[in-house]
């Protein structure tokens, strides 16, 4: 095994944190689609995708390093949210926290001096960087538009693509 028992088990965990991710996004978007804000929950279905890749990623990586996966149970995600803002605060506040549980990993690689774990895991510090400045800046665009604006939402959405 190339993946010490405490990563081994770290990955384990984000592997089911980034399944419910997908499932919250997933919801997000569902709620966002009834507002109705079609340009939003487009963004969103994409985002719970891109959240189940990175399941997947971790578990071809501890694969491919002899490694055990373990998916964990995934909780439920959140039903219904009190408006677009909050779903916009909801996900910045999830990719922080997703943001400091790879850096801890990241932390852990560095300790154990695991190569391989520090390389996979410089994709996943990259990326972060790109889904907090993507939360952030629609949370100020959201916040600008305001709530009785949203409709600016979804032409500034139609402009970025």
């Amino acid at each position: 095994m190339l993946i010490s028992k405490k990563l081994n088990a770290a990955f384990n965990d984000e592997i089911g944190l980034e399944l419910f991710a997908s499932n919250q996004y997933l919801n997000m978007a569902a709620y966002l689609e009834r507002v109705p804000l079609k340009k939003l929950a487009a963004m969103f279905y994409k985002q719970a995708d891109e959240e189940r890749g990175h399941a997947l990623k971790f578990v071809k990586y501890l694969c491919d390093v002899g490694g055990t996966v373990v998916i964990p149970a995934v909780k439920a995600p959140t039903p219904t949210f009190k408006s677009v803002e909050a779903v916009i605060e909801n996900s910045l506040e999830w990719e922080t926290e997703v943001t400091n549980r790879i850096n801890a990993m990241m932390a852990m690689a560095i300790e154990q001096k695991d190569y391989a774990a520090q390389d996979f895991l410089r994709w996943f510090v990259t990326e972060q960087v790109e889904e907090m400045a993507t939360m952030d800046n629609l949370l100020k665009v959201v916040k600008a538009a305001g709530e009785h604006s949203l409709i600016m939402v979804e032409a500034y959405l139609a402009h970025q693509g």
